[in-house]
């Protein structure tokens, strides 16, 4: 896992549906388990499931004076519509993670690291259930970026998730940072 950045500024897209809000919800308090400063925010269009979605978290060191995602240090997108929408916003140097299985068109600056993962692929055949590819994304997302501790993101995502859901969740998570894992070592 990487060193938790000082201030970084996460944005998760894909459409309604997919769970991006939870995981910038769940992703936003393991910041704050860990002592940190985060705000989220979250937009999605108004047919909710289906249409576009997107939630946004800034964690850092030092109290957040703007609450707004401006230039992504880091961004995962589970859509190619996410991809379309907010590729330009990301910082040059930055971090892009996608679903390769939803995401088949990049175009990106030469100096972005982009890195490639089935998510829903993982969740529906590995997890039985295509609806946590959020949690194996935000696993992985965390551990190739170090912006929380693993420990605090389990925490958060046992206490955000739907009741009786917790297992499958940090299972997902869990599934993410093996897949994290692997890439790095390969």
């Amino acid at each position: 896992m990487a060193a938790a950045p000082l201030r970084c500024e996460v944005r998760l897209a894909g459409f309604g549906g997919q769970g991006v809000v939870l995981a910038g919800v769940c992703l936003g308090h393991a910041a704050m388990l860990d002592g940190r400063h985060a705000v989220q925010t979250q937009s999605y269009g108004a047919e909710a499931r289906g249409g576009a979605a997107r939630s946004e978290i800034i964690v850092s060191a030092e109290p957040i004076l703007y609450p707004e995602v401006t230039a992504p240090d880091l961004m995962a997108a589970l859509s190619q519509a996410a991809v379309d929408k907010y590729l330009s916003d990301l910082r040059p140097e930055g971090t892009l993670v996608v679903d390769d299985e939803l995401v088949s068109k990049l175009d990106v600056d030469p100096r972005t690291r982009v890195l490639k993962a089935s998510f829903t692929e993982v969740a529906g055949s590995e997890l039985g259930r295509p609806i946590v590819a959020n949690m194996v994304m935000l696993g992985y997302l965390t551990e190739v970026a170090g912006v929380v501790r693993a420990a605090s993101l389990d925490r958060a995502v046992a206490e955000q998730v739907p009741k009786g859901t917790a297992e499958l969740n940090l299972k997902a998570v869990n599934r993410g940072r093996e897949l994290a894992a692997a890439a790095a070592s390969a």
